[in-house]
């Protein structure tokens, strides 16, 4: 009885883990991913500083981008100090509520993210198929009302996370996966029932995510038809093109989200260092690409971006 009583205890430390299995790349992944931190960071940054700057950007599309900046900045930052940590200092070692306070704020971020791009799919819903309210319907009172309640449906569904996890005793290896703290992850290592935990976690992922989709889905196939009606096709490409920054910014943040899902349901037999990669490119991928797909697409990010890199004689 003793020993059963020694043994579920509440472990103090996390040990993530990093690719032990390509020992040998460890250095060359360790640079591209703080390459990919930089231009991810430098790039939201620079994406922020535009749109504050420039008085014509201030409109309802570039305030929900800047929105999705920030909020990439917040899951770069998020993540930096464990990755960091793991594969440039190696010590990955991380203490159970700093691993919990990381849970939640990644977490955080990818339920917000979704809101954002689901705001950002019901602006361009309105800028196509019902133009001439456009201006009266999102103004920015009601973009910014937007804006906090994204926010507070994000924080209302992440922080419950934590508190059923704190009660477990955890007596199995403190091993994780990743080289950050996910409540998937989390949730093997407890020894007592985790079943509220499970279905609390599938709950805000089909009650945000699934929803969220399926809405961002019907919004285009709404803009799709109007689009189809234009008599001029030089004027549904032009009406198209509009939106094409959002579609791109959808499909990069659900496509990785769906394949980590899939090869984590039905992938059993894949090898690890693949799970690794796949959550890798989910949560680096999409912060790195926005700044880039926006800044091509968009002409007064273009323009501003060589007068800052080739002067203003250009």
């Amino acid at each position: 009885m003793t020993s059963y009583k020694t043994n579920i205890t509440r472990s103090t430390t996390f040990t993530l883990s990093g690719f032990s299995e390509r020992e040998g790349l460890k250095h060359w992944l360790a640079v591209l991913l703080l390459l990919l931190y930089a231009i991810s960071i430098l790039g939201n940054i620079l994406i922020l500083f535009i749109i504050k700057e420039e008085q014509n950007l201030h409109q309802t599309m570039y305030y929900l981008l800047s929105l999705l900046s920030a909020n990439d900045l917040g899951v770069s930052f998020s993540t930096l100090p464990t990755i960091l940590a793991t594969l440039c200092f190696h010590a990955p070692e991380t203490a159970f509520h700093a691993c919990l306070t990381q849970m939640f704020f990644i977490h955080f971020f990818s339920w917000t993210k979704s809101g954002i791009l689901l705001a950002m799919s019901f602006n361009c819903y309105m800028a196509i198929c019902h133009p001439l309210r456009y201006s009266t319907v999102l103004t920015d009172i009601r973009v910014a009302h937007m804006g906090i309640s994204i926010i507070i449906r994000s924080f209302c569904m992440v922080f419950p996370l934590p508190f059923p996890l704190k009660r477990l005793p955890f007596c199995k290896t403190n091993v994780l996966t990743h080289s950050y703290c996910l409540h998937p992850d989390l949730i093997r290592l407890p020894c007592g029932d985790t079943t509220i935990n499970s279905m609390y976690g599938l709950f805000i992922v089909v009650s945000a995510f699934g929803l969220d989709s399926v809405l961002i889905f019907l919004s285009y196939v709404l803009n799709l038809r109007s689009v189809l009606a234009i008599a001029f096709q030089e004027e549904r490409l032009k009406t198209l093109n509009t939106c094409v920054s959002h579609i791109c910014a959808v499909l990069i943040f659900y496509v990785p989200m769906v394949s980590v899902s899939m090869v984590h349901q039905f992938g059993k037999h894949v090898p690890e260092y693949v799970h690794k990669s796949m959550s890798l490119v989910y949560l680096f991928v999409p912060p790195m690409l926005n700044p880039i797909i926006y800044s091509i697409n968009t002409k007064e990010f273009h323009k501003r971006l060589c007068k800052m890199l080739l002067g203003p004689k250009l």
